[in-house]
């Protein structure tokens, strides 16, 4: 199947999932994302670039089993968020955390199975500008996706609030 065709094939899927699926793909459509499936570390499923383009892992994904698998679907509705966050919020903990609720909640929504304990653990909390919270879903990301995961190098807060709270070190 060339690109093209799965691509349509797979925004179909993903449309058809979900009330976010449906909303992921038009923002994918009206702002010309491109998308594709490349190797990336273990760790992740998907990735998106600062070039506004995004990929599945090939690691895990094929053309076909995105076809199949909700997984797929979820990842692409948490790489649509981070797009929407825009790069500044997506490089952070707290958009890692917004980003990560919205796809696990929107998984156990389309399939209707229970989440492992440390999602649920992860859905459980809060999404604010709480340095111990943010400390915390760190912590369970990692726990979850393996030490590959990197998320011990992003700040907890969008980088431009991180800076204001090392210098003046108050939470907002």
């Amino acid at each position: 199947m060339d690109h093209s065709e799965w691509l349509e094939q797979y925004l179909e899927k993903v449309a058809q999932s979900s009330v976010e699926g449906c909303e992921a793909v038009e923002y994918v459509r009206l702002n010309k994302t491109k998308i594709g499936i490349k190797r990336a570390r273990k760790s992740v499923g998907a990735y998106w670039t600062i070039n506004r383009k995004f990929y599945l892992n090939s690691v895990h994904h094929t053309k076909e089993s995105t076809l199949q698998n909700p997984r797929a679907w979820t990842l692409f509705v948490h790489e649509v968020r981070h797009l929407q966050q825009g790069p500044i919020t997506a490089l952070s903990i707290y958009g890692e955390l917004d980003a990560w609720q919205y796809e696990f909640r929107l998984y156990q929504k389309i399939t209707g199975k229970e989440l492992h304990p440390i999602l649920q653990e992860l859905l459980a909390l809060p999404v604010n500008f709480d340095r111990e919270n943010l400390s915390c879903a760190r912590k369970l990301m990692i726990r979850y996706a393996g030490k590959g995961y990197r998320a011990d190098i992003l700040p907890l807060y969008p980088i431009t609030k991180e800076i204001h709270y090392w210098l003046t070190r108050k939470q907002d």
